[in-house]
């Protein structure tokens, strides 16, 4: 696979949700870094602990890719992420979007490098609390 063939799979597999499958393609030594409050955490374990609180109240997930760019390893990708969430009854509720500039970068068909660039405000606007 190209960097951005595994990029777009690991986005893929992050629609459903399906971590075990996403994960596949992170590398140990990954570096994924948000906005604050997020920060920076390393490889799959780390992607998964932000992850998976986050996208808790969603059942679904999907990425538009607007605009894409590859060079070698290097991997630039301008999304519209859009989430489906659930009200308190577990029933889907409504679809939240945030425009997210994602860059990332792959060795050996794993991603090294992932820093996702949004406004956290606009997502926190729209996301429920507890």
């Amino acid at each position: 696979m190209t960097p951005l063939e595994t990029v777009k799979a690991f986005m893929k597999a992050m629609e459903p949700l399906d971590y075990d499958s996403a994960l596949q393609f992170v590398a140990d030594s990954c570096e994924y870094t948000n906005p604050p409050p997020i920060g920076t955490v390393t490889g799959p374990a780390g992607v998964r602990a932000v992850l998976e609180p986050f996208f808790s109240p969603t059942l679904e997930n999907e990425f538009r890719i607007m605009r894409e760019l590859a060079s070698g390893p290097l991997v630039v990708l301008e999304r519209l992420d859009r989430h489906l969430l659930a009200d308190k009854r577990g029933l889907a509720d409504k679809w939240v979007e945030l425009p997210v500039t994602g860059v990332f970068e792959v060795h050996d068909g794993k991603i090294t490098y992932w820093r996702d660039y949004f406004d956290a405000a606009t997502i926190l606007a729209q996301w429920p609390t507890g």
